[in-house]
């Protein structure tokens, strides 16, 4: 089983509960805490870039980055009003970021963190994203808790609209901290025949701790973590934690 091969063609029509515009006010809050004044972001783990977009449409220079073609192709082919210059798309994986020149800050939104699910490969994520920060640079990302991903163990889940639908269920491993999400997906296509599709993702259980190491590695400095699409630190009972750090000026 692939992911995102098949659920990329109905991805949007399944996170309609997504409310992108909060996600990049959110953002835009911690760019003014951090007196931010570039203009050229990275959107790491794009997916189909809706995230992108919004953050195009407030004026910003978009770079999207993700390992799945389908994912961005589905982002290429979006063209919101409101947005004078066009994202630029990358088919990269995190670990292997190559950009063309500098950012002044990074996005990786929605715990695509947690989908790295080798150490070693986020470590080196962190690096590259180091890399290609200005000075000064701002990193912000978010990850599910390890709580919010055991509680997830045994669970049944499905989403359905009019023309897809999908039944997923997920199971936790205390022994890899991996939780797996098994996909059965079905999509109508043009007529009334429908196809099926199967898709493993997984996810890894970070603690604070070990992603903060992970940063500070990299060269990162002034770490802090929030509550969810707060600007307070995180509460115990928080099912997700952001993170900002920044490249030393």
């Amino acid at each position: 089983m692939s992911s995102y091969g098949f659920l990329a063609g109905c991805y949007d029509q399944f996170t309609t509960d997504v409310d992108y515009a909060a996600w990049g006010d959110y953002i835009q809050r911690h760019f003014q805490k951090n007196a931010f004044a570039g203009s050229i972001i990275l959107d790491l783990a794009c997916g189909t870039g809706s995230l992108t977009w919004e953050l195009a449409r407030r004026g910003y220079e978009m770079i999207g980055a993700d390992r799945s073609p389908d994912m961005l192709a589905q982002a290429a082919a979006k063209d919101p009003e409101g947005c004078e210059t066009a994202p630029i798309f990358l088919c990269q994986p995190m670990e292997q970021l190559d950009l063309y020149g500098t950012i002044d800050a990074c996005v990786c939104c929605l715990d695509s963190v947690n989908y790295v699910t080798d150490p070693k490969k986020l470590q080196r994520a962190f690096e590259r994203v180091h890399l290609f920060l200005m000075p000064g640079g701002l990193f912000l990302f978010d990850v599910n808790t390890p709580e919010k991903l055991q509680a997830l163990d045994g669970q049944v889940f499905l989403d359905e609209t009019e023309d897809a639908y999908c039944v997923w269920r997920a199971e936790y491993s205390p022994r890899s901290r991996i939780c797996s999400y098994f996909m059965d997906i079905f999509r109508q296509e043009a007529g009334e025949l429908w196809r099926r599709g199967e898709e493993l993702h997984q996810e890894r259980a970070y603690t604070v701790a070990e992603l903060t190491e992970y940063l500070r590695r990299a060269g990162f400095v002034d770490v802090k973590t929030f509550g969810n699409l707060k600007m307070r630190p995180p509460k115990p009972d928080e099912d997700r934690i952001f993170f900002t750090a920044r490249r030393e000026n």
